[in-house]
């Protein structure tokens, strides 16, 4: 293989390289949701992404109208239930902005149920309630991450068997 062709192989991934990278959207997190109802969409999100068993976690909370405009002020409550069973509530509040958040210890492994009251919301009557998953992590989680992880060791260890050996006896060939 020659070095122009080095080069041109070079240029070419590069080019598919910086295409690939100015289209890439972020990823929505795992326990992350979203949800419209009325004139309200209503995200919930949690920090970290997989909520370790009796350690603090973030729960992280937006409200913007169907166009994702944020919304100025808003009227909140949440209940959180854990096998039908209500394991705590944070009382309606005002909040100021589109963003609120709340600091939450999750103490059972499994999934939690989230419902999110909103007030006083225009055009509707009444308490509209939003209902999400949350999950706290499982050994599966784990398993995920580090399969991956493997299997991209992997893919580069077969890559470098393959291509490494035949660039260096281009580069030694007389």
């Amino acid at each position: 293989m020659s070095k122009y062709s080095l080069v041109l192989i070079l240029v070419v991934f590069s080019i598919f390289a910086i295409s690939e990278i100015s289209s890439v959207n972020a990823h929505s997190l795992f326990n992350s949701a979203e949800q419209t109802i009325g004139n309200n969409r209503v995200q919930i999100a949690t920090l970290p992404e997989f909520p370790q068993i009796k350690e603090e976690s973030t729960i992280l909370f937006r409200i913007t109208d169907r166009d994702y405009n944020e919304v100025d002020r808003f009227t909140m409550g949440v209940r959180i239930f854990f096998n039908d069973e209500q394991i705590t509530a944070f009382r309606p509040e005002v909040h100021e902005g589109s963003h609120w958040e709340t600091k939450f210890v999750f103490e059972h492994p499994g999934n939690h149920i989230v419902k999110v009251d909103l007030y006083d919301v225009e055009g509707e009557d009444g308490v509209i309630t939003y209902t999400f998953n949350m999950s706290t992590q499982s050994p599966f989680g784990y398993i995920f991450i580090v399969s991956i992880t493997i299997g991209a060791t992997i893919f580069a260890i077969v890559v470098g068997y393959i291509y490494v050996p035949r660039i260096i006896r281009s580069k030694f060939k007389p």
